[in-house]
């Protein structure tokens, strides 16, 4: 019997050594054609070849063909990868961006305490040079390289502020800017905690258990985690989150690699701050690995209600390995998988098809429980306890937000802030009806036009009709329908007024309290954190929730 279950063996084991046999061959194969490829360029190709550039693009391009988190860094871009995992880079701590009426780069946010906004840096400051260099006609990517450096060093900024006409310089040092991780916390009405968790980089566990006890010496007897909009980062700082909430010792994430070594389980290790108090983590589309990690552990383990939108689903682990020459590869090794063991990745990359993807079917995903027994799938990210959509955006908002004709809201927040040296706190400003009548003359004077969606998918139906034939025994009735779809700018304004009063207000309040100011003015509005704080005020709902 011994003989003969050895004998199986290595009958089964034949196909597995041909098939890694021919993998083999395969591999020294291709890599020999790109070698000899390479040197028949080099010799013959009728310009001189950048082999930076032409080896870099392939190595790229290879990379591409399997997930968009596999990167190569070389000893150049290594700044941005330490950026990513850290957080910090040396410079002087502003968004700059395009102004797309004049074609320059502008501040578009500086940060709290940093060197921009030390000197006197405004939002919609047009950057004309640097160390006398004109920035006029650079884009953003150069000007950005030109105000990073190493840190301690200085420089020249000559600056136009549009408010007032005036054309200054200023001299500005770079520091190590590291971005707050929490930029904001605090206590809401009836004793309610809110802290909002931006990334996950390293460190961002301390600042958390450092508001989550501040907010606790304050009297908080129920806490909101938002995360949305985080994307993510150590999948460490995520369990040291975890663990603030849940008993010592609970499994939290475990990553399965192709290789065994490389297998890891993470466990709560410290006593936690608190296990009963009521918790709700708000998600969307934008919350992300380390933050899916965060939520996802707290579902299974029935410790917070999830509100929101269905989050991105990232259910990959990266590790970053060393190269010669000072490069680095970031490599996708592991699947993850939270405390009911589903694997939350929403999309499949098919290596053999060229970087082909696929979205994971609802259809197709498994059933997986909590631990009290609740029913929770994998594929397609966290699925919140609670679906609730933020309000959405209208296309006229988005073109007057963020296209081409952002400049009218820009010019009027920016003349705002110039006619108004203080404003109301930020948890309580507020555009007058006056306010906004004058924003929507200066849109309706600025000639705004925006292309409707209601006008493109009649375009489209009208081409359909006319193909399949039936267009003119419609006409009377499209045409009616084009007239009443045409273009009211007025009207349109009048329809989104509180949509675009909100984000006017939001943009100003930057310009006096920064960051924490727009987060904390953003609540005027947030109905995904009402419905949060509803729920924690309604304790038989919220224990209902997560023990049906």
């Amino acid at each position: 019997m011994k003989r003969l279950f050895l004998h199986l063996l290595v009958l089964l084991s034949i196909p597995v050594m041909a098939q890694q046999k021919d993998h083999n061959f395969d591999v020294a194969k291709n890599l020999d054609v790109l070698n000899v490829i390479y040197k028949h360029l080099d010799m013959m190709y009728v310009d001189t070849l950048d082999a930076n550039e032409v080896l870099g693009n392939g190595i790229r391009a290879m990379l591409r063909s399997l997930d968009p988190y596999t990167v190569y860094y070389t000893s150049d871009d290594m700044k941005d990868l330490r950026e990513l995992r850290t957080g910090t880079y040396a410079g002087v701590g502003s968004v700059i961006r395009k102004n797309l009426k004049d074609n320059r780069v502008i501040i578009s946010e500086p940060y709290e305490g940093m060197p921009a906004a030390e000197a006197g840096l405004k939002r919609g400051d047009v950057i004309l040079a640097i160390d006398d260099e004109d920035m006029s006609d650079k884009d953003v990517s150069y000007v950005s390289d030109h105000l990073r450096g190493d840190a301690g060093t200085s420089f020249m900024i000559k600056i136009l502020r549009p408010s007032t006409g005036k054309t200054m310089k200023m001299k500005l040092t770079r520091r190590a800017i590291q971005m707050p991780s929490v930029p904001f916390y605090g206590m809401r009405p009836g004793g309610i905690g809110y802290i909002n968790l931006n990334s996950f980089t390293e460190g961002s566990a301390r600042d958390v258990r450092r508001a989550v006890l501040e907010l606790r010496r304050q009297g908080m007897r129920g806490l909101v985690l938002d995360l949305r909009g985080n994307g993510g980062g150590s999948e460490q700082e995520a369990v040291n989150i975890v663990n603030m909430f849940v008993p010592k010792g609970q499994l939290i994430v475990s990553n399965r690699s192709k290789l065994q070594q490389m297998n890891r389980d993470y466990k709560t290790t410290v006593e936690p701050i608190d296990t009963v108090m009521p918790l709700v983590v708000l998600v969307d589309d934008d919350t992300a690995s380390a933050s899916e990690i965060t939520s996802g552990a707290l579902q299974d383990l029935d410790r917070a209600v999830i509100l929101g939108t269905r989050t991105y689903g990232k259910g990959l682990v990266q590790v970053t390995m060393d190269l010669p020459y000072n490069g680095s590869l970031k490599l996708t090794t592991s699947k993850y998988y939270i405390p009911s063991g589903r694997c939350i990745q929403a999309i499949n990359y098919k290596h053999a098809r060229g970087g082909y993807v696929e979205h994971v079917p609802d259809s197709l995903t498994r059933v997986f429980y909590t631990q009290g027994g609740r029913e929770v799938r994998d594929g397609g990210g966290i699925k919140p306890d609670v679906e609730l959509k933020a309000d959405s955006m209208t296309n006229l908002v988005a073109n007057l937000a963020y296209l081409d004709s952002a400049e009218v809201m820009l010019n009027y927040e920016l003349d705002y802030v110039a006619k108004h040296p203080t404003i109301a706190p930020a948890a309580s400003f507020k555009l007058t009806d006056a306010d906004y009548e004058e924003f929507k003359q200066r849109v309706l004077k600025s000639n705004f036009k925006y292309d409707r969606s209601t006008e493109t998918y009649l375009d489209n139906l009208e081409k359909l009709a006319r193909f399949e034939g039936y267009y003119d025994d419609a006409r009377t009735d499209f045409e009616n329908l084009r007239a009443k779809l045409k273009h009211n700018v007025a009207k349109d304004l009048d329809y989104n007024k509180q949509t675009l009063m909100q984000l006017l207000a939001n943009n100003i309040v930057h310009n006096y309290y920064y960051q924490r100011g727009t987060i904390e003015n953003s609540f005027l509005w947030d109905k995904q954190l009402r419905e949060a704080e509803r729920l924690i005020n309604t304790p038989e709902e919220y224990e209902k929730i997560l023990r049906p």
